[in-house]
This record gives structure tokens, sequence and C-alpha cells, in this order.
């Protein structure tokens, strides 16, 4: 079954428009014909089962069959990524939607020379929350993450956001196994990923500070985007996991 992406004001009633992009993906390059069902995601827990009632050159109209409904997560996962070079992020956007992800915040290293100015950055938030919901239509999470724009470590700090785990992934001598923090099961993770060649000693300085836990992603040096999937499999495998005696 195709799926579609509409915010939740425009899946307010029983009849839904799809329109511009997501209009021509329908007609242009699926194809899409009177009778034919679809889905619609809101990207906030809620799923349009819907029949084509009619298509036109520029906007296909749909009928609500039946509305599907998933709960928030009961653990939100923030991901924290070093921006890498190149369009890794996109990748890394991509899959950590697939893998659950509720927030996504790029961040501005050190040792990855990313400069942007106001323009640029609203660009790259745009650019990068559409990612995001390519993927929710491509694996069908009724949740679409926010994808925030690219952040430096001192304002990301200044927010003093509260989680129930602060995870970082660390090259260094100290880091644990991410299961020994899971003794509990937290409403709230956030998990830290740095650029290649880890974080600087200050950076990892203040977020350890900040209350994050370092860990260990195995005995080899991961890429940052390998870093990143590897990191939120773990949490999400422990999360899923049934709960203890």
């Amino acid at each position: 079954m195709h799926r579609f992406y509409l915010p939740p004001p425009q899946c307010q009633r029983p009849i839904l428009t799809l329109t511009g992009a997501e209009a021509h993906h329908a007609l242009a390059v699926l194809r899409i014909k009177t009778g034919e069902t679809v889905a619609i995601l809101d990207g906030a827990g809620r799923e349009f089962l819907c029949a084509v009632s009619s298509v036109d050159r520029k906007t296909v109209t749909l009928s609500v069959e039946q509305t599907l409904s998933s709960p928030t997560p009961l653990c939100r996962v923030t991901l924290v990524q070093a921006v890498p070079k190149g369009k890794l992020l996109e990748t890394i956007i991509q899959k950590a939607t697939e893998l659950g992800a509720f927030r996504i915040i790029p961040l501005l290293s050190e040792r990855v020379a990313t400069h942007l100015d106001g323009e640029a950055v609203n660009h790259k938030a745009e650019k990068w929350q559409h990612v995001a919901v390519e993927a929710i239509k491509q694996c069908g999470q009724r949740w679409l993450p926010q994808v925030e724009a690219p952040v430096s470590l001192p304002a990301l700090l200044v927010r003093r956001e509260n989680f129930d785990l602060s995870l970082v992934g660390s090259l260094r001598n100290d880091a644990r196994h991410p299961r020994e923090y899971f003794k509990k099961r937290p409403a709230s993770i956030r998990l830290w990923i740095g650029p290649e060649g880890d974080f600087a000693d200050a950076e990892l300085a203040a977020i350890r500070y900040a209350g994050g836990l370092p860990i260990s992603l195995g005995p080899l040096v991961l890429r940052s985007d390998t870093a990143a999937l590897y990191a939120l499999s773990v949490v999400s495998y422990e999360l899923q996991a049934p709960p203890g005696p």
C-alpha cells in the first residue's frame, strides 16, 4: 500500500486532499487511480486508510475509511548527532527515523568544520525534516521525529533539558556497556554521537558534566554514521526487552 504524509491540521476531516509534491508523486510517479486504497500518515501517531475518490492534474481527493493510531512512545529518544561531512546526515536521519528516534538534533562540533549562517541553517533544517518525512512513508512509522536546526554544543547545553538517561558514545577507557544503564526503563533518553575521531576533550567533559554517561560501542572504531545506528539499535533493543522480575 502506498503511503503519503499530511500534517495533522490537514487531517481533521473525513475527506483528505493531496496537493503539491505529494500529489505529484501520487499522480506522476505512482499513477494512482480512483478506487485504490492508500495510507496517510500525519506524523502525530495516526494513520488513515483511504479510498481514492477522485484525481485531477494537481490534486488527489481521498475518503477516509479507517483510522489507526499508535500511542506516544513510552520512551522518547533524542539523538544528538555531530554533523558529519557531506550528506551522511541525511542517511543518519533516515535510519534514525526507522529505528524510532523521537527527535534529532544536528550538533556543530569542534572536529567538523561546518559553518552555517541563519538562512543556510533554516534551509538545512527544512531539507533534513523532509528526509524524515520520506522515511516514515517508507517504513510506516506513525510518529514523525522532529529534526531541529543545527546547534552548537554550548547553545544546546544552556537549554538545561532534563532526561531520565543521557548516554554518550565514547572511545575512552571508562566507557561502559550500555546495558548497565537499563536497570529501569527510562521515559526519555538523550543519545550523544560524536564526529569522526570522537568528541574533543573539552566537549566530552561538558557533556559529562551535563549528565552524559559514556558507553562503549564495541572494540572497533566506528564511523559516525555507523555509531549512530549501532547506538540507536542497542537502545531500541533494550527498550523492547520484557521487564525484569
